[in-house]
């Protein structure tokens, strides 16, 4: 594209989110595109949406509608797990461009072709066809000495209250050497911390072959950034085992905090929710982890009120 654009991209969801709209900025960057500044026309709006639940939803549909407004003559693009569900009501908001929670670099080639010849495309595929783990250059922000590495993709949980498998498709997982390569970058680069992301990293390594695990990929970023803190995102209480804990406390740069997947206190709920535990495993993951991390910080989820609690 001859003429560069001038972006913005307003986010939405959590840190798989952050990492994907990093992708997007590096893309555009790339093709020679740069970040408007506070209160400069922009030519070209990413939305990056969040389905997770119906007030994500809700604020996803109240930024494109905003963004549109705002922006009455720049190309409006969204993305995302909202987009990959609602697309017709994203078009109706307004949006020219409409990918879902793929292909972000056909996104950005949509956007340059609808500000130059302004057709408008909506372009989805199939979340469960998906094979493989789109790798993005991602993971670094200026001026941040946090990064995010993104090293999975997709869930095949099926909790009953959860959207976010029909949205990401199955389960894709970053090749254990292309995620120590990334982070051994990142760690060249200066970053001193690193948060690993995933939709659901507990399965990680399922898709892959020789099947690795949560715990063999953190140990080889470890060793492939040893300048590096890191932290791990939202994990299941059922792969906390004392195999795992001992193997990733002698990684020796994993933080102590970890953040568990609990949602609810009750046995009989959590069966409803098609959960993979009991209170007694969560009790017995927290306990692990306090051995092999003591004083470490357990944080957790909790949903309130769900049906027949």
């Amino acid at each position: 594209m001859e003429k560069s654009m001038k972006y913005i991209i307003y986010t939405l969801g959590c840190k798989v989110n952050q990492y994907e709209t990093q992708a997007m900025e590096t893309l555009l960057n790339e093709h020679g595109h740069t970040a408007a500044s506070e209160g400069e026309s922009v030519d070209a709006v990413i939305v990056n949406t969040c389905a997770v639940t119906a007030e994500a939803g809700r604020k996803s549909r109240q930024a494109i509608n905003r963004l549109r407004e705002e922006n009455p003559g720049a190309v409006v693009a969204v993305s995302g797990c909202y987009s990959q569900l609602s697309p017709d009501t994203a078009e109706k908001l307004g949006a020219d461009v409409v990918f879902g929670s793929g292909d972000r670099v056909k996104l950005v080639e949509a956007i340059e072709n609808a500000a130059l010849t302004g057709t408008h495309e909506k372009m989805l595929d199939k979340p469960f066809e998906r094979r493989m783990f789109e790798e993005l250059p991602a993971g670094a922000v200026a001026g941040h000495t946090r990064a995010l590495l993104k090293i999975q993709d997709g869930c095949v949980n099926f909790c009953t209250y959860c959207i976010i498998p029909y949205t990401r498709g199955r389960v894709r997982s970053l090749p254990v050497e292309q995620a120590a390569k990334q982070a051994r970058e990142l760690d060249e680069k200066g970053y001193r911390e690193l948060v690993v992301t995933g939709i659901e990293v507990a399965s990680y390594g399922v898709d892959l072959k020789g099947k690795p695990d949560l715990a063999d990929v953190i140990v080889a970023i470890a060793e492939a950034a040893p300048h590096m803190r890191l932290r791990m995102g939202s994990i299941e209480p059922s792969i906390i085992t004392e195999d795992f804990c001992r193997r990733i406390a002698d990684a020796g740069s994993v933080c102590r905090h970890f953040h568990l997947s609990l949602q609810s206190g009750c046995d009989a709920t959590l069966k409803a929710m098609n959960r993979k535990y009991d209170t007694a495993r969560f009790y017995e993951a927290a306990e692990l982890l306090r051995k092999y991390f003591p004083g470490c910080g357990l944080t957790a989820d909790l949903i309130v009120g769900f049906p027949g609690e």
